[in-house]
C-alpha cells in the first residue's frame, strides 16, 4: 500500500445550518454529497455538531451502523426504542449499534446552553444484528493526558466495544507541549474538534482540521495550545481489504 497523506481543512468541510443546528461534515451526509468523499477506510460520518438549547434531533430511524458519540461541550440526551435514556456529557464514552433497527432522538434539554459533539460512524462487521447501547465515564482516564481508546472491536482495554473488529477510536486531550504518536495502520483518521497541534510532516492543524492517512502511521502530534484529538485507527476499508 502506497502512504498518503490527505489534509482536510475545516472550512471545506460540508454544512448543514439550520435555526437550531450547525453540523460540519467531514464526508457526504444529508444534503452534502460529493461522490469522491464518501468515507476513509471504515469511517462514514464524522459530524461536528452544535445544537442550540432547547433543540435537537426528534425521533428518527437508523440500522446496521456502529454510531459513537462524543460530546465536547453541555449535555446531549439519549432515548431509543430499547428504551434507554439518559445524559452523554464530555468524558462518557457512547455507542449505539443499530443493527436490524432503531429508533432513536438526541437533544439538547438545557434551556441555555449549547452542546457541542462529535458523531462518528463505522459499518459493523455483520448486519442485522439486535440492536445494542453501551457508554462509559472516561475522564479520569482522559486526564492522564496520553492516548485513550475510547471503542474498539478488537481490543480488551478500549471504554466500549464496537461491532467491527478492525477499527478503533482514540482520544486524547493535550496540554500545551505534550504529545502522542498515532496509531501505525492501513488507514487512519485523525480529527481535532478542540484546540491547535502539529502533526509530524504535516504541520498545523488547527479546530476542525483532519487529516486522512494511508499507511503512513507513527507519526507524533503535539499541541500548539490546549487540544482535543480523535483517532480511527482502521485495519480495512469499505471493499474489505
Amino acid at each position: 500500500m502506497t502512504p498518503f497523506v490527505d489534509i482536510r481543512r475545516a472550512e471545506d468541510r460540508g454544512v448543514t445550518s439550520t435555526d437550531w443546528l450547525d453540523s460540519r461534515h467531514s464526508f457526504s451526509f444529508g444534503d452534502y454529497y460529493d461522490p469522491a468523499n464518501t468515507h476513509h477506510g471504515l469511517l462514514l460520518v464524522n459530524n461536528d455538531d452544535r445544537v442550540a438549547p432547547g433543540t435537537g434531533f426528534d425521533t428518527h430511524p437508523h440500522r446496521d451502523m456502529e454510531i459513537v458519540t462524543w460530546v465536547l461541550d453541555g449535555s446531549l440526551s439519549h432515548q431509543d426504542s430499547m428504551g434507554n435514556s439518559g445524559l452523554i456529557y464530555a468524558g462518557l464514552a457512547q455507542r449505539m449499534s443499530a443493527g436490524s433497527g432503531v429508533l432513536h432522538s438526541e437533544r439538547n434539554e438545557s434551556p441555555e446552553v449549547p452542546v457541542h459533539f462529535v458523531q462518528m460512524w463505522v459499518i459493523p462487521d455483520e448486519t442485522g444484528i439486535a440492536p445494542e447501547y453501551q457508554q462509559l465515564e472516561i475522564n479520569d482516564a482522559l486526564l492522564g493526558g496520553g492516548l485513550v481508546t475510547i471503542a474498539s472491536g478488537s481490543t480488551d482495554d478500549a471504554a466500549i466495544t464496537i461491532h467491527n473488529k478492525r477499527a478503533a477510536l482514540h482520544g486524547a486531550r493535550l496540554e500545551s507541549g505534550a504529545a502522542v504518536e498515532v496509531p501505525d495502520a492501513p488507514f487512519v483518521h485523525l480529527f481535532v474538534p478542540r484546540g491547535e497541534v502539529t502533526l509530524e510532516g504535516v504541520g498545523p492543524l488547527h479546530e476542525g482540521d483532519a487529516v486522512r492517512l494511508t499507511a503512513s502511521g507513527g507519526r507524533r502530534v503535539t499541541a500548539v495550545e490546549q487540544s482535543e484529538i480523535l483517532i480511527w485507527e482502521m485495519h480495512a476499508d469499505l471493499s474489505g481489504g
